[in-house]
């Protein structure tokens, strides 16, 4: 079975008073999914805006990555495969990741 898809992901991130806010979408042309993460500087420490954005976009990526997974598992179980170990999350039933 063959098949290709083009899924669009666009990453925001700003500053709201020494915090970085990241929000990640993912477009997949059926689906919308949207991330979520936060990171905030420590008031003693210097502000430097593009350290900041790290940690908020991994934050949201790994927010998007949670909810990919999750409706992968929906939608393999809807398919009447057995259900994901919750034990090892990286591996889905029949589909390895």
């Amino acid at each position: 079975m063959s098949h290709t898809a083009e899924w669009t992901v666009r990453l925001y991130l700003f500053e709201d008073e020494g915090t970085t806010k990241a929000r990640v979408v993912l477009e997949s042309g059926t689906t919308s999914l949207t991330g979520h993460g936060a990171a905030r500087c420590n008031p003693v420490d210097t502000d430097v805006p593009e350290i900041g954005d790290e940690p908020a976009a991994g934050r949201a990526l790994h927010d998007l990555a949670r909810q990919l997974v999750n409706a992968a598992e929906g939608d393999i179980e809807a398919l009447g495969a057995s259900a994901t170990s919750r034990e090892a999350p990286s591996a889905a039933a029949g589909w390895p990741m």
